[in-house]
């Protein structure tokens, strides 16, 4: 084991997801969701009016839309009171944008996303950081070598300033619009902060981008949202992080994602979110794939007390691809509903999803998918692998595959296992000098390592930590 990993496998992971600042902001909305909270906020941003009218045009579908109350097994989120939330929280720091010099964030701000081991990550394995404290971009910075080749890595605030053109086209009109469903419509209404990635032709970032984003006040949402453009040829990997400690009121996050994968490029998005388990995490993320594009999403999800998370991605040009590796960990209390969604829009596309979900106390997990196959997308294939893990007679796992297929030439593969930790491997462990715990620990570690490999060596020795303390039920 390297001196990196030793490093981050002595780390206290519950400390540095537990603890709690002391709440310090320079302007806070109030309550609710109304028009006139709206334009506090844009103006607040200073935003340009396109923006203000299109955030009042979601608003208007936000109230027209009824809650997703009526989908087979979803969780429950009658508690779910947008009146009662906190929509929009700038912090107390003097640059509006955030800052490119760590040195520069109030003290309680660095603290934060030192114990949460950002700066370390940017040291050693990242091209550029994002970084999200309650509703804005508090530090944002990206290596002078990618600048010069033209990748532009900022804040959609500052997007929203200096890439207009851009944003007008892209920003929720064609990936995710508001009227895609109610939390699209919302998160259209009252977004703020999250990253813009854009990636010119002929374009090879090889080392990830991150951004992180953390919500530390009681009673708030989180609205960020993340747009990525990949031109043609070119490749990138962006990274995020979530997390939230504990409070006793309930918090809502609901982030919106955008990617277009244009002809022959290559994006992979992966994300580790440890949201506390007051948290209701309902997020709407979408991938536009054209030709020969690939498109690959690598997701953690745990710690919420209800999830409902679908990547989807649309493959619209012959030859693009779309894979989907999934983790999702329940405790008791616990409502995990993940999955994944693909549309094959054009001939020879391909698609895998590949879903692991762990479930113990009592809590639930749940694969909620969907795969279409237009007509005339002739020879493409799918392959979907469903794997539930449970630890005891209280948990449950449930499956719930959704096949639309309107072509003929096609290969189209389902399959799913559900079981609990055997005894017998536990026995066998335990034979060779493993107590309960760690024996049950490696078994799960096997079961996951599908996921794992596919993020950098941090990422995956934090996701195995991270469902090390959940299974000893630490976090939360």
């Amino acid at each position: 084991m390297s001196s990196d990993q030793d490093h981050l496998k002595e780390t206290d992971t519950e400390k540095r997801f537990e603890f709690k600042k002391e709440e310090k902001s320079a302007f806070e909305a109030e309550k609710g969701l109304t028009e006139e909270t709206i334009r506090v906020i844009s103006e607040d941003k200073d935003e340009p009016e396109w923006m203000l009218e299109r955030r009042l045009r979601a608003l208007e579908q936000y109230q027209e839309m009824p809650m997703p109350t009526g989908w087979p097994g979803a969780p429950d989120l009658s508690e779910v009171d947008v009146d009662e939330i906190v929509p929009y929280i700038r912090p107390d720091i003097e640059t509006r944008g955030g800052v490119d010099d760590w040195n520069d964030l109030p003290e309680e701000i660095q603290d934060t996303f030192d114990k949460l081991g950002i700066p370390e990550a940017e040291k050693n394995a990242l091209s550029g950081v994002g970084a999200q404290y309650e509703s804005e971009i508090v530090y944002q910075n990206m290596q002078e070598r990618w600048e010069d080749k033209g990748v532009i890595f900022c804040d959609m605030d500052k997007a929203v300033q200096e890439h207009e053109d851009i944003l007008k086209e892209y920003f929720m009109t064609k990936a995710v619009p508001p009227s895609d469903n109610k939390f699209a419509a919302l998160h259209g209404a009252i977004w703020s902060g999250g990253s813009f990635v854009y990636v010119p032709e002929d374009t090879t970032v090889d080392m990830p981008v991150q951004a992180y984003f953390r919500m530390n006040s009681d009673g708030m949402g989180q609205f960020e949202h993340t747009l990525i453009i990949a031109e043609e040829n070119s490749e990138v990997h962006y990274i995020e992080g979530c997390s939230a400690p504990k409070y006793s009121e309930f918090n809502l996050h609901s982030g919106g994602v955008e990617v277009f994968v244009k002809e022959n490029a290559h994006v992979q998005y992966s994300t580790v979110q440890n949201w506390s388990k007051n948290t209701y995490n309902l997020n709407t993320k979408r991938a536009i794939c054209e030709a020969d594009g690939t498109m690959e999403w690598v997701s953690g999800s745990m710690g919420s007390k209800a999830t409902m998370l679908y990547p989807s991605t649309v493959l619209k040009g012959p030859g693009a691809t779309d894979n989907h590796i999934t983790i999702a960990f329940a405790g008791e209390g616990q409502d995990i509903d993940t999955g994944a969604k693909v549309y094959h829009n054009a001939p020879e596309t391909k698609s895998t999803i590949e879903s692991k979900s762990i479930s113990k106390d009592g809590g639930r997990t749940n694969y909620r998918g969907l795969v279409h196959i237009a007509d005339g997308a002739e020879d493409s294939s799918t392959s979907v692998e469903c794997d539930a893990l449970m630890f005891d007679n209280e948990s449950t796992s449930d499956t719930m595959p959704y096949m639309e297929i309107k072509e003929s030439k096609v290969d189209v593969a389902h399959e799913a296992t559900v079981g609990k930790i055997g005894d017998e491997d536990v026995f066998y462990l335990q034979s060779r000098g493993l107590d309960d715990d760690d024996a049950k620990q490696m078994i799960v570690a096997g079961f996951i390592e599908p996921i794992t490999e596919e993020l950098p060596i941090e990422y995956a020795v934090e996701l195995n930590r991270l469902i090390e303390l959940e299974m000893e039920g630490s976090l939360g």
